[in-house]
């Protein structure tokens, strides 16, 4: 018997389609939040909501990315996905990051608003 003979009769027959069948969303049906308690992701975001914020060394620290890293996930996950406001402000000539906005829909601290504006 042929190698590829061999391959074709150990292979599993399974319905075509079986596995890989998925349902569809209604329309208008948000996903549900995949947040994880005690995972790196939350433990940034519990950071960054705290009323000190985080600079980028010390979320470096508590999750032990590197710092391109953390940058990644302020711009991709914080900001494009989650769509939370971020700010910064400079304290003792370090960044501090923190999420503006997210205590109860009262108006951000005028240290976080963006210069220039």
């Amino acid at each position: 018997m042929s190698k590829s003979a061999k391959k074709r009769a150990a292979a599993p027959s399974a319905s075509p389609g079986a596995a890989t069948a998925r349902v569809p969303l209604a329309k208008g049906v948000a996903k549900p939040p995949k947040a994880e308690p005690n995972t790196k992701q939350s433990h940034v975001i519990a950071m960054l909501q705290s009323p000190t914020g985080a600079t980028i060394a010390a979320m470096m620290k508590a999750t032990g990315w590197q710092q391109h890293s953390v940058r990644g996930f302020l711009a991709g996950v914080v900001r494009k996905r989650l769509k939370l406001k971020l700010g910064s402000r400079k304290v003792d000539g370090e960044r501090v990051y923190q999420i503006v906005g997210a205590d109860g829909g009262k108006p951000a601290s005028r240290s976080f608003k963006q210069q220039g504006s």
